[in-house]
């Protein structure tokens, strides 16, 4: 931040810092602050004036009394996630202006229209457009930590990650009603799973705002043209896995001819756009009965009745150590994160190559593996050495064809690498 910056930021934080908790940094520690580093370390933290409950904005300062930031107080390692630098958070506008920037960032990448695309006003006109689902919000990726929410055509589901966003929520819901205006549906949180249960914070997911003449029963989006039906009350995270759209557009690409495996399939996605790019089979695996349904739904609902593909429930692990060797030409393997926490990074390292080499000593000579992480305390050549270390071990020849990461979406702020977690490699298996 200029000096110029610096000097407006006093001025705003100062008027804001009055009702606000003071938070002192020891000599130092401000430093990520000011290459704009969006958390604040408990350790880094030299006193507080004030008593602030788990949620409440604060005020962030060097020893010296210089204000650097505000953000919401949490109890845990990460004790202040930084809402702004230099902004008045106060102000009843803050939510509108934060989740109208995020929504430009979808308009410049393609996901939502622009105004002389036929919206009115701004907002996405989704008419006959192929995708109507996107992320609109990624946490510190658009400078909201704590919040995630992903719009399906007109519905915004959203789960608070922090005490603070969850606070929030009805102010977030206002600012998402003003954003989209009539072409807004509704509002749905689900952060039970997600939010700190401290603080005395009631978890319980449910509409904020619903208009009259929804219906959630008939709610079906699209992804590059393809139907696939979101239960955001009853499924996994939001309802849909949107960070992998366009990663399923290139599984599509590959599978003309071949024989497909789909395992963690989770609600088909990949399956749909293999049975769409022309696959001769397609098998998916996944343990949820539940998710399961969900598949032959959704392959259904696509008119990939054919009897082309088949359903399996089973736990994906157990079940590719059946497989006959050479069956299938190309496997997808997403697993569900391995590790959450860097203390079982090493044991989600060995599953990442206990599972991968199982795959590279089933697949077809000739054949493709799309084989992905989600664990963001995994990176890029941490996993990549993963899956060499599994090569080696089935010894057999591996080429690397193409590196896949997360979509434009699912943003990563330049100051905070730690938001990239998604990261996958097609592999060739001769």
């Amino acid at each position: 931040m200029s000096v110029a910056g610096r000097k407006r930021a006093g001025v705003i934080f100062d008027f804001q810092f009055r009702r606000m908790v003071k938070v002192f940094l020891k000599k130092g520690r401000e430093e990520s602050l000011k290459r704009f580093h969006p958390w604040v370390f408990s350790g880094a933290i030299s006193r507080i004036e004030g008593n602030p409950a788990e949620g409440d904005v604060v005020g962030v300062y060097a020893i010296d009394g210089t204000p650097l930031a505000c953000g919401h107080w949490q109890i845990g390692s990460i004790a202040v996630r930084v809402l702004s630098f230099d902004e008045d958070v106060t102000r009843p506008e803050f939510w509108t202006v934060m989740l109208g920037r995020a929504l430009n960032v979808r308009i410049a990448a393609g996901l939502a229209c622009c105004p002389d695309d036929g919206s009115i006003e701004g907002i996405p006109f989704e008419g006959n457009r192929p995708t109507n689902c996107y992320r609109l919000v990624h946490g510190e990726g658009d400078n909201l930590p704590g919040l995630v929410i992903d719009y399906y055509d007109g519905v915004c589901v959203m789960q608070a990650h922090s005490a603070g966003m969850f606070r929030s929520r009805k102010q977030i819901c206002a600012a998402l009603r003003e954003v989209y205006g009539d072409s807004l549906k509704a509002v749905y949180d689900k952060s039970s799973g997600t939010a700190p249960f401290k603080a005395g914070l009631e978890l319980v997911d449910g509409y904020i705002y619903r208009r009259e003449d929804f219906n959630e029963d008939s709610l079906v989006v699209r992804e590059n043209g393809h139907r696939f039906i979101v239960n955001w009350e009853k499924g996994q995270k939001t309802g849909f896995f949107l960070d992998q759209r366009e990663n399923r557009a290139a599984v599509g690409r590959y599978s003309k001819g071949r024989n497909v495996l789909n395992l963690f399939c989770y609600t088909g996605g990949f399956s749909v756009y293999a049975l769409a790019g022309g696959a001769a089979r397609v098998d998916s695996v996944d343990c949820s009965a539940k998710a399961m349904e969900m598949v032959d739904r959704n392959v259904a609902l696509n008119g990939f009745d054919d009897g082309r593909h088949t359903s399996i429930c089973a736990d994906a692990i157990d079940w590719l150590k059946t497989v006959p060797e050479g069956k299938y030409d190309l496997m997808i393997v997403d697993p569900p994160a391995f590790a959450k926490h860097r203390g079982v990074l090493n044991n989600a390292l060995r599953a990442y190559q206990r599972l991968n080499a199982a795959a590279i000593s089933k697949v077809a000579p000739g054949g493709l593996i799309f084989t992905f992480s989600c664990s963001q305390v995994v990176d890029k050549e941490a996993f990549a050495l993963a899956v060499f270390s599994a090569a080696a071990q089935c010894r057999r020849s591996v080429r690397i064809l193409d590196r896949f990461n997360q979509p434009a979406d699912h943003s990563v702020n330049i100051y905070h690498p730690e938001g990239e977690y998604l990261k996958g490699l097609l592999l060739y298996v001769e």
